[in-house]
């Protein structure tokens, strides 16, 4: 472990973690809990905010506005642990002032909705049984007007089929209504044949063999091995007749057949990797002459919708991954984001405006020490909105689109008001914005203790980015739309968190939470638990936002006082910050994560540091095992929570789907000279003989990010060394742990394990 000059270790002043129990192993495998059987429960009561209560709640999409602004659809999916039941939704929200509620369409058979026209909404849905499954869309015609009683309000006749697709995997529809053409993506073999897919499947299924058979890597990816079939773009005629009827067309073209490349981008891409606009669709794709397992590097192209000419691709030079590109209303511009270095998936993103018609593009925030992660223009095109993370939020920013320069360049010779990007909000996490009519932007919030809702910012037509007096005057007005979750967390402890700040290794200033239990006083006597929660990356972060699997507050509402601290290669804190953990995976985070549990310590006596915990995942599962194998680091924890870790590092470079990961965080490949040095300092495989406290292992089989050898593997490290330990295997699960009910026996298996050793007060 490394120290900067100077570091007292000695002061951290806390005994060393748990001695080695000896629990001998029995002569017979260990019996596996079944589900009935119960030795725990979580604490409970009217104002707890519980594991079930979080299972249970709404869970809201960002809103999709239609092209007058004053409706917006938002997806909710609502579980019911009763019913066994994900109850799916979609409201109409009115995003004007207007004295109607959201209205709910429910979607017992789901379903994607999108708007055709500003009364008219599209429903595309998985219909038939069999081989004869197809996607079907219909049009539903809206009434909404802001004088009318409720009950001329919403959706009021049946659905009218518009028709179907080939197959029942279409899905990320976008219609461009000019045009009259529907956009979506769909996977198809290598033939490109939308309408042979079906005949293609019988043939895969039939072939007589059940080998997958590969010449290259990315083999799998994410949590499904490689097939034949991969994602493309297609277009199809969409309009009404002379009758007023909504008809599509029979011929759907592949915009991408032929060219190698495919959208939107496995395993996450969605709407976000493409745009479409009245003459061309903008994508991002994987550089086809690539080994996709070893770079990032992600293309843009463009290509029309008259489909007579193939892509051509925008960017040049040397660059890493692409993203979320869009269009200006006019289609004039496309603007995305944009990494310098291929293979670094967290290389600070920067914003690249492509002129269109005079072939010329520019780099917008070349000297903003901020990685935004979504664009959309104003509706004039004047301005760009941006979200960023900064500080452990994620706010709003925007920037006044300058003229385009005479010729490419990454770095515009600027005037300050074109470099400066103005925080339009400062608290929460903000997503999933869109451009509204009359200086408006529409978006999705959340914070610690609120869930996703819709808000609009108001006021912006009022704000004058080039007079520093406007930026300073802007009090812009946001209003909420949407409370899904209300009802069911009135009444509930939800701890908005607290930020702290220490210094960390080599000096910088780190940040931190600290979420408080119910019943948690100031300056009372020493009683209460405190679990350290570690994220993962390491280029990740703890942000104010609400979170559906590591929530802060379901740690809270168990009595424990719960510590995140964002330490080095954690986002949102300049390139600076997430950029100094690569190549030294065991150096300074845990500097960092230290020197923070002394001062936390320090700043609150309320805590008993003789029953402290902790967890993480991913990167924060390696952090656990790491912590494991270095008593020295003095943390005094008496059990462990390793969520889908890395056990070996040098396995991991050989393993992982994406290579390009452990490459750039290692300095290499696992057998180069370099990675070799780093590995014996910082594997975790390394540390073993020196593993003694109590540790949960929990990992998902279909996670082929971290493969659940990597838990299996740490589990037998525990169990040979007689040191108490728990595995739960989640044969169905990924990375993460997605299942209602799986969350819920995850949180009771974390929970059972950290009482077991520290056994919360009532």
């Amino acid at each position: 472990m490394w120290f900067p000059r100077g570091f007292p270790v000695s002061l951290l002043g806390l005994a060393a973690q748990v001695p080695l129990e000896i629990t001998p192993q029995s002569a017979s495998p260990t019996s596996v809990m079944s589900a009935t059987t119960s030795d725990f429960s979580f604490k409970g009561s009217a104002s707890t905010f519980t594991p079930n209560d979080l299972v249970e709640l709404a869970r809201s999409s960002s809103g999709i506005p239609n092209a007058v602004g004053d409706l917006a659809l938002v997806s909710v999916s609502t579980y019911s642990l009763k019913e066994s039941k994900d109850n799916k939704s979609i409201y109409l929200t009115p995003i004007i002032e207007s004295p109607l509620p959201p209205f709910e369409v429910p979607l017992p058979n789901g379903g994607d909705m999108f708007w055709l026209d500003d009364r008219t909404v599209a429903h595309a849905v998985v219909e038939g049984e069999g081989d004869d499954k197809v996607t079907t869309l219909y049009a539903l015609d809206v009434i909404f007007n802001t004088k009318s009683e409720i009950s001329a309000y919403g959706i009021p006749d049946p659905p009218v089929l518009i028709g179907k697709f080939p197959t029942a995997s279409s899905a990320n529809f976008k219609y461009s209504a000019a045009s009259g053409v529907l956009v979506f993506s769909d996977y198809v073999y290598a033939d490109g044949n939308l309408t042979a897919v079906k005949e293609n499947d019988k043939a895969w299924e039939n072939r007589g063999d059940s080998a997958y058979v590969y010449d290259d890597t990315y083999e799998r990816h994410w949590d499904a091995w490689v097939g034949p079939k991969r994602s493309s773009l297609f277009a199809v005629k969409l309009s009404k007749d002379s009758d007023d009827k909504w008809n599509i067309g029979d011929k759907f073209f592949n915009l991408l057949k032929g060219t190698g490349h495919h959208c939107p981008v496995e395993p996450f891409g969605g709407t976000d990797d493409f745009d479409v606009s009245d003459a061309f669709v903008v994508y991002t794709a994987k550089d086809p002459q690539l080994p996709l397992a070893s770079h990032t590097k992600q293309n843009i192209y463009l290509v029309s919708l008259d489909t007579l000419t193939k892509p051509r691709e925008l960017t040049y030079g040397k660059f890493g991954a692409t993203r979320h590109p869009v269009f200006s209303a006019k289609g004039d511009k496309v603007a995305w984001l944009q990494l310098d270095k291929d293979g670094a998936e967290a290389d600070r993103s920067k914003v690249v405006i492509h002129d269109i018609r005079q072939n010329v593009q520019f780099t917008l925030t070349q000297h903003w020490d901020r990685s935004p992660d979504s664009l959309a223009f104003s509706g004039d095109g004047k301005l760009l909105y941006m979200t960023a993370g900064e500080h452990a939020r994620v706010k709003i920013f925007v920037l006044p689109v300058p003229p385009t320069p005479d010729a490419s360049t990454t770095d515009p010779d600027l005037p300050a008001e074109y470099r400066t990007p103005f925080a339009l909000t400062t608290s929460g996490t903000a997503q999933g914005i869109s451009s509204l009519p009359g200086g408006r932007l529409l978006f999705t919030r959340s914070s610690q203790a609120t869930p996703n809702d819709a808000y609009v910012l108001y006021g912006l037509d009022n704000l004058d980015l080039s007079s520093n007096a406007s930026r300073a005057a802007f009090k812009g007005e946001v209003k909420q739309y949407t409370s899904f979750s209300q009802d069911k967390l009135d009444g509930k402890y939800l701890d908005p968190g607290e930020d702290f700040w220490f210094e960390g290794a080599e000096g910088k200033q780190v940040h931190g939470w600290v979420l408080k239990p119910p019943g948690f006083t100031k300056g009372e006597a020493k009683k209460w638990p405190v679990v350290l929660l570690i994220h993962g990356g390491p280029q990740g972060v703890w942000e104010d936002g609400w979170s559906s699997r590591w929530n802060h507050n379901v740690f809270a509402n168990q009595g424990y006082v719960t510590i995140a601290i964002n330490p080095t290669g954690s986002t949102s804190f300049g390139q600076g910050m997430s950029h100094f953990s690569c190549e030294d995976w065991g150096g300074k985070p845990f500097v960092d994560l230290q020197k923070g549990w002394e001062y936390i310590l320090k700043e609150y006596p309320e805590i008993d540091a003789d029953r402290a915990v902790a967890g993480g995942a991913s990167w924060g599962g390696y952090a656990i095992n790491y912590i494991q194998g270095h008593p020295e680091f003095g943390f005094g924890f008496k059990a462990l929570v390793c969520h889908d870790g890395i056990f070996s590092a040098a396995y991991s470079g050989y393993a992982t789907d994406e290579l390009f990961f452990f490459n750039n965080e290692f300095g290499g490949r696992p057998w180069e000279n370099k990675t070799q040095s780093l590995l014996a300092k910082y594997d975790p495989a390394n540390f073993v003989d020196k593993w003694s406290t109590p540790m949960l292992v929990v990992h998902g089989s279909k996670d082929y990010r971290l493969p659940e050898t990597d838990g299996i593997s740490a589990f037998h490290a525990l169990r040979e060394r007689d040191v108490p330990s728990r595995l739960v295997i989640f044969p169905d699960e990924n990375h993460w742990v997605l299942k209602p009910k799986n969350s819920l026996k995850w949180h009771y298996e974390v929970f059972r394990w950290f009482d077991k050793f520290v056994g919360t007060d009532e």
